[in-house]
């Protein structure tokens, strides 16, 4: 009998997913929450990726468009979201046999074992998954020999308060309050040109806001930025620069250090959001005691701290997740932030995501948990990795085929490594530059030699 494999989720890695699956004769069914495939990326669709079409395409899922006489794109461009679904992701879903497993508009509500609670072992292993979703036709139910859960992070973001709670306020006042990468210059102009911003994060999706941000300041120049940032030191979020292997990812850092260099951006360092009132008609937000802290008035705050994974509908089942980075705990030491920063991973596949419960896998972004270094690629080698395993082809699911990029710059237990010193005189150089650092840079342009970072060296 062919083994029926559930996938959550029709993102870039569960489309992949069941690609893989197809590929090695098993018969995938994928529930997808939105109205079609890719509905997380229709959310970023104005975002550039920081890797090009290389990095992107999944090989079995190439496969399976090739078929359809598909062209594919430059592997050496840089897609944004929208090029990503019109020329891959929305092929891949409609004019491929995918097309007839992909059910959208399908929630998954809870999975369980056919006749097992959670607490029942004997027996246990041999039982179908039970996964109930929701759809416009009400509650439906799906029986399968396998769950890969892909269903991503991207609808729950972390909340603006420090501790991983809301911060006091932050609920009330939701319509003045985004989360992760509005669309600055584009859908969202309207809401933020002219106006005090202040956005709280230091990550990619923080620093990719504040650029554009500061770039709208070119044709609305009352427009205010603010970074409000948790950390004591603004050059961490600045990356490798030049020496990113993804250079578009290292080329927002520089670029990004820059702003902050000369002012464009104002820094609010060691804010840790407690509290959001109103002042006026304003946005009050407060750090510390709600009486005798620090402060910053906006007219609107973009929380952009990252994401969580949604366990709610896996509470019935078995799994082993690191209790921090809620990711599985093999997994777990190679991303966990509090230990580095880094962007490269050691390639990992079924063996490292795999749970306690036998059959089930969580792959793509959500088996990071709450780490933020996730890369497409590493997604597709995992579920290359998982549809091996699932076929019983061991050698194939222990096998790595992937050599992911480096950041250039890392940081373990605090300490910085790599060429690029990210304190350096604010932060590692722009790309294609003769500068040794940001204020060199800066330096340079407005006609002086140099700050003389170099030669401290």
């Amino acid at each position: 009998m062919t083994k029926k494999v559930a996938i959550i989720g029709a993102g870039p890695v569960g489309l992949a997913a069941a690609s893989h699956v197809m590929e090695r004769g098993m018969s995938p069914i994928v529930l997808e929450a939105g109205v079609s495939a890719g509905s997380a990326v229709r959310q970023w669709k104005h975002v550039q990726l920081f890797s090009p079409w290389e990095y992107n395409v999944d090989k079995a899922a190439a496969r399976l468009l090739s078929a359809t006489g598909w062209n594919s794109p430059d592997p050496q461009v840089y897609p944004t979201g929208a090029e990503l679904l019109d020329r891959y992701l929305d092929p891949l879903a409609t004019r491929t046999p995918l097309a007839e497993v992909i059910r959208t508009s399908s929630r998954v509500t809870a999975i369980s074992r056919v006749g097992f609670d959670k607490a029942k072992t004997k027996g246990r292993d041999l039982a179908s998954f039970e996964i109930r979703y929701q759809n416009g036709r009400g509650p439906e139910v799906l029986r399968a020999d396998a769950v890969i859960d892909t269903s991503g992070t991207w609808f729950s973001p972390n909340p603006a308060g420090a501790n991983g709670l809301p911060a006091i306020g932050e609920r009330e006042f939701a319509d003045r309050i985004a989360y992760a990468m509005p669309d600055i210059r584009g859908a969202d102009r309207h809401r933020y040109a002219g106006k005090t911003v202040g956005v709280l994060g230091a990550g990619h999706s923080a620093i990719g806001t504040l650029t554009e941000l500061a770039r709208l300041r070119a044709t609305a120049p009352d427009t205010e930025v603010v970074w409000l940032l948790r950390g004591s030191d603004p050059a961490k979020a600045f990356g490798g620069g030049a020496n990113d292997k993804l250079a578009a990812r290292g080329e927002l850092g520089a670029a990004f250090a820059m702003l902050v260099s000369t002012g464009e951006i104002r820094v609010e360092a060691g804010f840790v959001a407690t509290h959001i009132s109103t002042a006026g008609d304003r946005l009050r937000i407060g750090a510390g005691s709600s009486c005798c802290g620090r402060h910053v008035v906006v007219d609107e705050l973009i929380v952009a701290t990252g994401f969580r994974p949604d366990l709610g509908f896996l509470s019935e089942l078995r799994l082993r997740l690191d209790p921090a980075i809620e990711a599985p705990v093999a997994l777990a030491p190679l991303i966990d932030p509090n230990e580095h920063s880094c962007g490269t991973v050691r390639p990992h596949g079924a063996r490292e995501i795999a749970q306690d419960e036998p059959g089930l896998y969580l792959a793509g972004i959500k088996s990071y948990g709450r780490a933020p270094t996730f890369l497409m690629i590493t997604g597709y080698e995992q579920v290359r990795s998982i549809a091996a395993d699932l076929a019983g082809d061991r050698e194939a699911a222990e096998r790595v085929e992937l050599e992911l990029p480096e950041t250039g710059v890392c940081t373990r237990s605090g300490v910085e490594g790599g060429s690029a010193e990210a304190g350096c005189c604010g932060g590692p150089a722009p790309l294609k530059t003769d500068a040794c650092c940001v204020e060199d840079s800066v330096a340079k342009e407005s006609g002086k030699t140099g700050c003389g970072c170099g030669s401290k060296a």
